[in-house]
């Protein structure tokens, strides 16, 4: 809810004016006073259609640096030994984001009420990961909650360092695969029919290209709908296909055998898993619930059934690193190190050098796909449009010869 205010500074002796974002009228004066505002007239804003909070969303509601940048502030305000309740209220103030001010705000009151940081937070899914969340919970449980929370920070710095370099990568050839196609539909459905409609009144033979190219032209013309019809219904069947649990373990599948993307995703994968493992252990989350986790964060469900194989083997005695020294979608060194870790009782800290291994090896990789990739998909486009352009003047060439 909106609030709008008026009072007097303490400290300057101005009258100030203002909007707040709180959960109620109570909140927002409490807030007031703890800025050293004297309120002389407080007064709920009336929400209209254009300003009323619809809560629509699409992905995720909090950007990725925004979170980052509130674990770390929430860190070194913790760190600074400043109370939680305390350290929320002050973020609330700071963020950028209004999905999570709006959540930070109810924190703030939860906490107030008597609830924990890990308990408020869960009320928040969309915003607050299940790894987060056990972190928090684990911190409070060992009274250690300013380096959990450090921890945090660093991971979720990690997770978007990566992030960045590998959607950096595939930006270039997506962006230009879109722009392929657009130049591509333009020249045979209003640049090529012009051209050829003028060369082909001289007369002469229509040579075998331009004859394709012509009757690709012809089609997209008139019948564009089957065309729109067949995008439509491709991409209604790949979400009909996603929606399914096996539909969706063959294309997490698909992705991995993708060459050079397949790796890439794979060692991005690795990372992430590795990560999310040593950040869960080094917490003292039990192992079980650090699995289960973990192949929920995967985003694939390969990673995702051959943990849950790992867990399985767990809770028969067995050793975590056996099912993953089976699976083709965890390397041997992978497999190798964990198992060194089991032996040594440093778990934590072997996966630690998996992540870091695997994060140094997605980044030179990207960078290597990026320079690559710009001058090849030039080449490509260049070399469609070239042929299609070659197509519409093979008609003059053989026109001039009879002259």
């Amino acid at each position: 809810m909106v609030y709008q205010y008026k009072g007097i500074d303490s400290r300057t002796g101005k009258e100030v004016k203002g909007k707040l974002d709180v959960i109620s009228k109570a909140e927002a004066m409490e807030v007031l006073k703890s800025k050293g505002l004297y309120i002389s007239e407080i007064t709920k804003k009336k929400e209209t259609f254009l300003t009323k909070d619809l809560d629509i969303t699409i992905g995720k509601p909090v950007k990725s640096q925004d979170f980052v940048m509130f674990c770390r502030q929430l860190a070194t305000l913790l760190n600074a030994g400043t109370p939680i309740a305390d350290s929320i209220r002050l973020l609330t103030d700071q963020v950028s984001s209004k999905a999570l001010k709006k959540a930070l705000n109810a924190i703030y009151q939860d906490i107030r009420s008597g609830l924990s940081f890990s308990e408020a937070c869960k009320k928040f899914p969309k915003i607050f990961d299940k790894v987060f969340i056990n972190m928090i919970l684990a911190g409070e449980t060992s009274g250690d909650l300013e380096k959990v929370m450090d921890q945090l920070a660093i991971f979720y710095e990690k997770e978007h360092k990566i992030h960045g370099k590998v959607k950096s990568a595939m930006m270039y050839p997506i962006v230009v695969s879109i722009v392929a196609v657009v130049v591509v539909v333009i020249l045979l459905t209003q640049v090529l029919p012009s051209l050829l409609d003028n060369l082909l009144s001289v007369g002469g033979e229509i040579p075998l290209p331009t004859k394709i190219v012509l009757a690709i032209s012809n089609f997209m013309i008139d019948y564009w709908y089957i065309c729109v019809l067949f995008v439509v219904l491709l991409i209604a069947s790949y979400l009909a296909v996603k929606r399914n649990p096996k539909g969706q373990y063959m294309i997490d599948l698909v992705k991995l055998k993708i060459p050079v993307f397949g790796m890439l995703a794979q060692k991005q994968i690795i990372a992430r898993i590795s990560r999310t493992m040593a950040s869960l252990f080094a917490s003292s989350v039990p192992v079980l619930q650090i699995l289960r986790m973990s192949g929920e964060v995967s985003g694939n469900k390969v990673f995702e059934k051959v943990l849950d194989e790992s867990r399985e083997s767990l809770r028969m005695g067995a050793s975590l690193s056996m099912p993953l020294a089976q699976s083709w979608v965890f390397p041997n060194l992978v497999s190798h190190m964990v198992a060194i870790g089991e032996e040594t009782g440093q778990l934590d800290t072997m996966l630690e050098k998996i992540a870091d291994f695997y994060e140094e090896e997605v980044e030179q990789m990207a960078s290597r796909l990026s320079t690559v990739l710009e001058p090849l998909m030039i080449a490509i486009l260049g070399g469609i449009v070239g042929l299609i352009v070659l197509a519409a003047m093979m008609p003059m060439l053989s026109i001039y010869e009879g002259i």
